[in-house]
């Protein structure tokens, strides 16, 4: 793979010491070319992988820094380009299996089996968490990460209980685990340099007043989908009341795949509203009311084999006809992109498969397979939008020969695009290449890169000292 984009996504990390720059930019590398692999595999010899093993270990290095860079060059990306940019926060759990888990931290109680006296089985989950904002255009091509925060929960309070006790809503944000929702926005709002571009995207996890106020208070924009029937107008009604009376304003059909991966159609009735949007009723003395735009999404004529699609999405941006509440509505549907991007850095470069003994190795390792699973991710996007583009900058001219003849007798007379040399790389990965296969996807990709590293060391040395003959 061209490495001048390794060059790109750490030119502004500074770890303090020369040699640990460079050490960075070669372990870079070494997971770009071989994603899924195995450290060893990945740095080839006992060396190189003691190397990376002290360097994930070393109390100069930091998630944050390893990731400075790549924040810093999603910036330029972001700066790149014209109209919104959505920046889309979620979070995802790494599952390990150690014999020391308290070197790593807990993430939940799981329940398991029933005892024999009735009552089920607990047990702490070994893991990390991460929560990440991810910068996309909408036409859905994914320009880097713009804040991560990792951490791992040291103990479990009786939370259930608590809730009988105390109203959560009257606990300060600033000591829950939802302030990470705030910390991104802030971040990825500063990172961008142009808040009135952003649009920060979430799931139901985001539904918080604080956040509203945050986006009022830094003068960026959101969008969430709503769980939480708030107090609305005069505070005597709610959103689910003043909607129920709110007529809709038309249909919008969509397409999806289910948990089955099973692709599904939807005819959805849309309503959309403005309305005044009050704070918990523990907190109306800190926060000011907000005017907001609500969007209720309800599927008409469900079949039975699934759950209902039933959006109802909150948001400070202008919603005022049909057309705008569709607009949005695809906005949110861009979520699913950092689903795909976790999906990518578990399954496509095997995080939890890594035998790291602690918290802070595993995020130094994690921070550092984000940079690959993103730049999977936006070359899969990348073929898709922009297939004449020229492929010198991802593929080196020996890979670009091996590739060449990679691809069978019929594809021979294509033109040597970058959707080329992406489509033949993703033949490497398993992808069939047939013409009534939808474009090659992160699996494919990952697994070709994989497989082309291979070919291409074995290509070196077998024509060591020979030219190299490129085709077409």
């Amino acid at each position: 793979m061209g490495q001048n984009w390794v060059a790109d996504e750490i030119s502004e990390c500074d770890l303090g010491d020369a040699r640990l720059n460079r050490r960075l930019g070669a372990m870079l590398e070494a997971l770009g070319e071989r994603p899924g692999s195995s450290l060893p595999t990945a740095f080839q010899d006992w060396a190189n992988t003691k190397a990376a093993y002290r360097f994930f270990a070393n109390e100069n290095v930091s998630e944050d820094k390893i990731l400075e860079g790549h924040f810093n060059a999603s910036a330029l990306r972001i700066q790149a380009t014209d109209g919104p940019i959505l920046i889309l926060q979620d979070t995802t759990e790494f599952t390990f299996k150690r014999a020391a888990p308290e070197k790593i931290g807990f993430t939940h109680i799981s329940t398991g089996r029933k005892m024999e006296e009735g009552r089920h089985q607990k047990h702490a989950i070994c893991g990390l968490l991460m929560h990440a904002s991810l910068a996309v255009t909408p036409d859905g091509l994914p320009l880097g990460l713009t804040a991560a925060k990792f951490w791992s929960r040291s103990k479990f309070k009786g939370t259930t209980a608590l809730k009988r006790r105390i109203n959560p809503t009257r606990v300060p944000i600033e000591h829950k685990e939802s302030m990470r929702w705030l910390d991104n926005l802030r971040l990825s709002t500063k990172l961008t340099g142009a808040p009135e571009r952003c649009v920060h995207i979430g799931d139901r996890e985001s539904d918080i007043y604080e956040l509203y106020c945050l986006a009022q208070d830094l003068g960026t924009n959101f969008l969430v989908r709503s769980c939480v029937d708030r107090l609305a107008e005069d505070g005597a009604t709610t959103i689910a009341q003043v909607m129920a009376k709110v007529q809709s304003s038309g249909t919008h059909e969509i397409r999806f795949r289910d948990v089955a991966g099973m692709e599904q159609r939807a005819v959805l009735a849309l309503k959309h509203a403005s309305m005044t949007v009050r704070p918990p009723i523990g907190k109306q003395k800190k926060y000011q009311h907000q005017t907001l735009q609500i969007i209720h999404a309800e599927e008409l004529d469900p079949p039975e084999n699934r759950a209902p699609v039933f959006w109802k999405l909150i948001t400070n941006l202008p919603v005022e006809n049909h057309a705008d509440a569709v607009h949005k509505l695809n906005w949110y549907a861009r979520r699913w992109t950092i689903e795909t991007f976790f999906k990518t850095l578990k399954s496509g470069c095997r995080i939890e498969n890594f035998r790291l003994t602690t918290a802070d190795r595993l995020a130094n390792c994690i921070a550092l397979c984000c940079v690959v699973a993103w730049r999977v991710s936006w070359l899969t996007i990348l073929r898709r939008q922009s297939p004449a583009a020229s492929p010198a900058a991802v593929f080196t001219e020996v890979e670009r020969v091996i590739l060449d003849r990679a691809m069978p007798p019929n594809r021979q007379g294509d033109p040597r695009d970058l959707a080329f040399y992406m489509t033949a790389t993703a033949r490497l990965g398993g992808y069939l290449d047939r013409k009534s296969d939808p474009p090659p996807g992160t699996t494919v990709i990952w697994r070709g890169f994989s497989r082309l590293a291979d070919l291409t060391e074995g290509f070196i040395v077998a024509n060591e000292g020979n030219p190299i003959k490129t085709c077409g």
